[in-house]
């Protein structure tokens, strides 16, 4: 009984070495890359719902981070029809100006957006009217809007040496 107990323990033994030296091989296997399926990008929402314009401003911005090495900032207004939108909005172009005051480095992203495509605008040109010429090159600037509002927000920025892109609020 002992010989036997001994067989089984060394099969047991050489089953449990077998599968041990096994898995690595079978880890290595390829495996078929599952199938992507592209989203169709979100259209600009029809009422002033906060959640919906997140999901759109996010949607925009992730569509259009490219190169970008970092978590972009992200600027997005409330909808003018907000209880406290002054209060918002006075916190929000603080903030921006701030920021760009502070100096934002290349591979970095700044996305302005909201249901007022004209605040919008009106906050990224106060918030770079103090930059200086060239020195924020390398860094992209996303306006999701109104086509009314591009040239203003364009020209505002771009003496500033950035990557300006445009996104037409759709």
């Amino acid at each position: 009984m002992n010989r036997t107990f001994r067989n089984s323990f060394r099969t047991l033994s050489l089953l449990l070495l077998a599968a041990c030296l096994a898995l690595p091989f079978a880890a290595c296997k390829k495996q078929e890359a599952p199938v992507a399926t592209a989203k169709a990008p979100l259209t600009k929402p029809a009422t002033d719902d906060h959640q919906a314009w997140v999901d759109y401003i996010s949607d925009v911005v992730t569509r259009n981070v490219g190169d970008v090495q970092n978590q972009p900032y992200v600027y997005m207004l409330p909808a003018p029809t907000a209880a406290d939108f002054d209060d918002q909005y006075g916190r929000l172009v603080d903030k921006a100006k701030s920021d760009v005051a502070r100096g934002i480095i290349a591979g970095n992203m700044l996305a302005y957006g909201g249901p007022a495509s004209t605040k919008t605008a009106d906050m990224i040109v106060e918030a770079f009217k103090a930059v200086p010429p060239g020195t924020m090159k390398g860094v992209k600037v996303l306006y999701i809007g109104d086509a009314a509002d591009n040239a203003r927000v364009q020209a505002a920025v771009e003496p500033a040496g950035v990557n300006y892109v445009f996104v037409e609020a759709k």
